[in-house]
């Protein structure tokens, strides 16, 4: 038998010098991502949640033995070479947010308090006709669209050259915006350049930021559910200029689960009748969701899950007359603390129903952090990659992922794991894991 040759290893540019994450947001999830790589540098933490720190990646086959950690197989940037910066309409620094948020405990926050301080948040982009619960009173001015992102621009450059950065990522912490469909102003990069110079009303604040990365060679992820860097202008210019782009809406809690359990059903071939969920929650995420124009948003994201991993027209039977329902409440005494409730109403084996159910008592940014690291450094990896475009193989990170026209998002969590990994052996030259493993028996090749 004939050993396999090695598949070849992809150029990547070495990961050398500083490297900037810029976070349009700077509230509970980024203060809470901030503080965390802070802390771990200081061996204060373990980065728990974190694939690129904590996770391993087999390699080979099972009898090898191979299983490196992920941090040191592929070439990411170090914690050490992350600087953080971002935008905010609220002008407080991390450690004023950090504290506001009410996400970590008084000690974690003052044991790192001085690094927390030096990050202020850089004017936002701001208008409150997309989040209608927040009020800005830390923002640009200008008398067109243009303008603000032309701030946004000089913002960036800024950045780079105070903190001498080698390279930069964006990834998006912010509130979610009101629902928006694609339209006329999002066909091509001149239609959306045009639109912001008559301050045309469907280019949202979000897209300014992604606009703003994209022309500063920033790779842009989108951590929320706003129309935003998936609209053809921004994948446009991402291609233009060999770019990265990803999203989008972080999966951390209630979604997460359902990309878990939902698979579980199919797999099994089990069927079901309906899916109840509802949250609470009282961060700012809260309150912005409580606005029924931004849950929309957010609503839409949720209720694509089911519907792609279940695949109801091929499987009429079984999943043709779900009832999907998703409510979020906003409930101020919780804070962070999010507490998500499903009812699963599945049936079986000749028809006979049967319930699950699920109380997730999770804390959001606590979860979502670790995401944002793992975002950035792959992101910076595809960057330097040459991978240029939408990241579809990082869609193990988002409830709505993007793909390229005409494909299918996976939504399966394990496949979706499984296409991150072989993405990185593929980047690295070394075999697929398909789990095969007919090489272990004899089976006749006939």
């Amino acid at each position: 038998m004939k050993a396999k040759q090695k598949a070849a290893t992809h150029a990547i540019a070495p990961a050398r010098g500083r490297l900037g994450v810029l976070t349009p947001g700077m509230g509970a999830v980024a203060t809470t991502f901030y503080a965390g790589v802070e802390s771990v540098r200081r061996g204060l933490a373990t980065p728990v949640g974190s694939l690129t720190q904590m996770g391993t990646i087999r390699l080979g086959k099972r009898t090898e033995h191979r299983s490196p950690l992920i941090s040191k197989f592929v070439p990411l940037a170090k914690l050490d070479s992350l600087v953080f910066g971002g935008w905010d309409p609220i002008p407080d620094d991390a450690y004023t947010a950090a504290k506001k948020a009410g996400v970590l405990e008084k000690d974690h926050i003052e044991a790192i308090a001085p690094f927390l301080k030096q990050i202020k948040p850089m004017p936002a982009a701001f208008d409150q006709h997309w989040v209608k619960k927040l009020k800005g009173m830390h923002v640009k001015k200008g008398k067109t669209k243009r303008d603000l992102a032309e701030q946004l621009r000089e913002d960036i450059r800024q950045f780079k050259k105070i903190n001498k950065l080698d390279r930069a990522v964006a990834v998006w912490c912010a509130s979610t915006e009101i629902f928006l469909k694609p339209g006329a102003a999002h066909r091509n990069l001149k239609t959306f350049e045009r639109a912001m110079d008559r301050n045309d009303a469907s280019i949202a604040p979000s897209m300014l930021y992604a606009y703003a990365c994209l022309m500063e060679d920033v790779p842009f992820m989108n951590g929320a559910p706003n129309l935003t860097v998936d609209i053809p202008a921004m994948l446009e210019l991402a291609n233009e200029r060999g770019l990265a782009v990803g999203g989008k809406d972080f999966k951390t809690g209630q979604t997460l689960m359902k990309t878990v359990l939902a698979p579980m059903l199919k797999a099994r071939m089990l069927g079901l009748a309906g899916w109840y969920s509802t949250n609470i929650l009282g961060n700012r995420d809260g309150e912005v969701l409580d606005d029924p124009e931004s849950f929309k948003t957010k609503e839409e994201s949720k209720l694509g899950v089911l519907e792609h991993i279940l695949q109801p027209a091929m499987y009429p039977k079984l999943y043709g007359k779900i009832y999907h329902k998703v409510r979020i409440n906003y409930y101020p005494p919780r804070g962070d603390n999010k507490e998500g409730w499903d009812n699963i109403d599945i049936f079986g084996w000749m028809g006979y129903p049967m319930q699950i159910k699920v109380d997730f008592l999770c804390r959001d940014s606590i979860l979502a952090a670790p995401i944002v690291l793992d975002l950035a450094l792959f992101t910076d990896l595809a960057q330097r990659a040459g991978m240029h475009g939408i990241q579809e193989w990082l869609s193990f990170y988002f409830k709505s992922p993007m793909a390229a026209e005409g494909l299918t998002p996976e939504h399966d969590l394990f496949i979706q794991h499984t296409k991150l990994k072989n993405t990185l052996r593929w980047l690295m030259g070394e075999e697929q894991i398909t789990h095969l493993g007919v090489e272990y028996y004899e089976y006749d090749a006939e």
